[in-house]
């Protein structure tokens, strides 16, 4: 059966019905306390290779960015051209209610004035009239001493405060190291790290730019970066969905 069969047949019942299993009380929890929350298993090992065996390919993407070349890193990733494969658009599609709802929460806390609609493609209508029109789900392909240097997912004036990252290979089978990295910048205050242990088929959820933290004299905002530590061995796929669109 050819990957683009088993994409086809990955229907978006299905990934809706995986995304409302999730225990997403414990994940606002985690988010609300640590800034990130692995969901659990989201997709099975088949779905992972299928998405993995992507990579070498043309059609699906509408670019290719070897990271050294920018400073980014080492390593490699696509962004995926629109229309995205079936199991890429289904779960942007099926997390962003759910992530919007815990956005809208914390840009209130903030005293942020920015609200989110409900549902994904009405969101994408405003980035589209922004002049944000290019998909950034993207495929990152890690090799043996390749890593990602901390940053931030910005591509316009309209972010989406939270994103995905789903890990697609197997941790101590198909690579060893590249693990998934967070840093925390609090005003006056040293950095906090965060280390992120994944199993193939989970995602971590995480903020692309800030979040809110509740201090003694009221709630503050803490600056967030991300990034994917030394591969020591093997090769590391994962996919991520960020829900804003870039210029």
């Amino acid at each position: 059966m050819s990957v683009r069969k088993r994409q086809s047949e990955i229907s978006d019942d299905t990934v809706a019905d995986r995304v409302a299993d999730l225990d997403w009380t414990r994940i606002a929890a985690d988010l609300d306390a640590s800034g990130c929350a692995i969901t659990g298993p989201l997709l099975p090992p088949d779905e992972c290779a299928a998405l993995a065996a992507l990579y070498p390919l043309d059609k699906p993407f509408r670019s290719r960015v070897i990271m050294a070349r920018h400073g980014f890193g080492r390593g490699e990733y696509k962004y995926f051209a629109y229309p995205l494969p079936d199991a890429v658009a289904a779960l942007r599609t099926a997390l962003y209610p759910r992530l919007a709802e815990i956005a809208n929460r914390w840009n209130e806390a903030m005293g942020i004035d920015v609200r989110y609609p409900g549902e994904h493609a009405d969101y994408l209508v405003g980035c589209h009239k922004a002049g944000q029109t290019r998909p950034t789900p993207l495929l990152l392909q890690y090799g043996a001493s390749d890593y990602n240097c901390l940053h931030q997912d910005l591509y316009g004036e309209l972010v989406f405060p939270l994103q995905v990252t789903v890990l697609l290979s197997r941790p101590g089978e198909d690579f060893s190291g590249g693990e998934f990295v967070l840093t925390e910048q609090r005003p006056r205050m040293q950095s906090r790290a965060e280390v992120v242990p994944l199993s193939q088929g989970e995602a971590v959820i995480f903020p692309v730019h800030h979040r809110p933290v509740q201090g003694t004299r009221g709630v503050y905002r803490v600056n967030m970066r991300h990034g994917v530590s030394r591969l020591r061995s093997g090769q590391r796929h994962t996919m991520g969905i960020i829900f804003h669109d870039a210029k």
